[in-house]
């Protein structure tokens, strides 16, 4: 049965670590397959698009997505394109919350499309291309993986 895990916060220094990858060993363990589903029932229950392992202080690259109303397991994903088109969207973070206890939302400028490379739930090597939404939302959780948080490429008004 999936268990919902603590989100840890800005500012707590694990979510600035550089996250390592799995190996495809480590993939297959039944401590694995439950950790993916543990940070997906996180992530619905918290109401995320997104949630990635530095955020319950796992650093591993490993990355949930919720989106068309299904989950994508995204394991040691790489960008490997992004559209030269950008767009300026409101992002919010589960790990950033003001002092109520709300997430923050703000202006970040993304890339509209990309293109990943990553390992699936069971090891296999897959591809994603993304536009829109779901472009926005990898590249917002790719950025954990390195230790970088929206609230670092918030947009300050262009004049």
């Amino acid at each position: 049965m999936p268990k919902q895990l603590p989100i840890i916060l800005h500012p707590n220094s694990l979510l600035r670590q550089k996250s390592v990858e799995v190996d495809l060993e480590m993939i297959k363990s039944p401590e694995f397959q439950g950790l993916l589903l543990d940070m997906e029932e996180t992530m619905k229950k918290k109401d995320g698009a997104g949630l990635a392992a530095p955020q319950i202080a796992k650093n591993i690259r490993v990355i949930v997505i919720f989106h068309d109303e299904k989950t994508i397991f995204l394991i040691n994903p790489k960008i490997t394109s992004k559209s030269w088109a950008r767009e300026i969207e409101e992002e919010g973070c589960l790990s950033v919350l003001n002092d109520k206890g709300e997430i923050i939302y703000a202006p970040v400028e993304r890339h509209k499309k990309v293109s990943c490379v990553y390992l699936d739930a069971q090891g296999a090597k897959q591809k994603i291309r993304a536009e829109k939404i779901l472009a926005r939302i990898i590249q917002h959780e790719v950025d954990h993986l390195d230790g970088i948080l929206f609230i670092d490429r918030i947009v300050k008004n262009k004049k």
